[in-house]
């Protein structure tokens, strides 16, 4: 199993990651784009791979969460798809083998039964723009755009994906303190398509609150980690603290995981 890091609030600097990451004895580095360091302006694909090189170290992307390709402001979705396209032309620069994205929710009225997202209601629409999207993406890549999991999918969500697992080019990303905190409502769809997760965000979780180092939770670890072995995904410690991510890879060494 290749295990790797998140890019951390306390040690965001791109050097520092990857001396971490080496001290640890990790594979790779998850670049987060939700952060100013590690926006295209200033991601430079000659220091990329020499940084890369120095450390011993490789990268993935995870892309701004905020990132919605199906926007009905057309101006907008076309700076967000072109934002994940140029995000895929440095992947493939720089011998990532994997993109994170998470798939946007959208704009929710709340009305006196519930919620309704704008997504749903004109589903047709959305589900034309997320397929206008796989189709800009193309199918010769050498990069993997792997959607993530958060609140659990609805309805049109999974549907919407399925339409982009129609492009080999995409796949799952399996985030499993997310899945717990939706009470494993994305379990059954992503073991469905196991045969497309190819990564996974590892952490903790204890009833709401994810994110907790490893061993600090309540979930069934080994067997996440046996789909993990078993298809061959490579996982973020996805710990937002030094402190939890060096408990995790104890946790994981003492298991004899890494």
């Amino acid at each position: 199993m290749e295990a790797g890091m998140p890019t951390l609030i306390e040690q965001p600097e791109l050097e520092a990651c990857c001396r971490l990451c080496r001290e640890l004895g990790l594979c790779f580095v998850e670049l987060n784009m939700n952060m100013p360091e590690y926006q295209l302006d200033r991601l430079d694909g000659d220091e990329l791979r020499a940084m890369a090189k120095k450390y011993g170290v490789y990268f993935t992307l995870h892309l701004d969460e905020n990132l919605n390709v199906c926007d009905f402001n057309p101006w907008v979705a076309e700076a967000y798809q072109r934002t994940a396209l140029e995000a895929l032309k440095l992947a493939e620069q720089c011998a990532m083998p994997i993109v994170n994205m998470h798939l946007n929710p959208g704009v929710y009225f709340t009305l006196p039964d519930g919620r309704v997202y704008l997504f749903e209601q004109y589903r047709e629409r959305y589900l034309m723009e997320l397929q206008n999207f796989r189709d800009r993406v193309g199918l010769q890549r050498d990069v993997l755009l792997a959607v993530e999991n958060t609140d659990g999918f609805a309805a049109h969500e999974r549907e919407g994906m399925d339409r982009l697992l129609q492009s080999p080019t995409f796949g799952l990303t399996w985030d499993i303190g997310h899945d717990a905190a939706a009470g494993g409502a994305d379990r059954p769809f992503i073991l469905d398509r196991r045969d497309r997760l190819r990564h996974m965000h590892i952490h903790d979780a204890k009833g709401g609150k994810n994110h907790l180092a490893l061993g600090e939770g309540e979930l069934h670890l080994e067997e996440h980690l046996k789909w993990a072995e078993q298809l061959q995904c490579r996982c973020v410690l996805e710990t937002k603290t030094v402190e939890g991510l060096r408990s995790s890879v104890d946790y994981l060494r003492k298991r004899q995981w890494i």
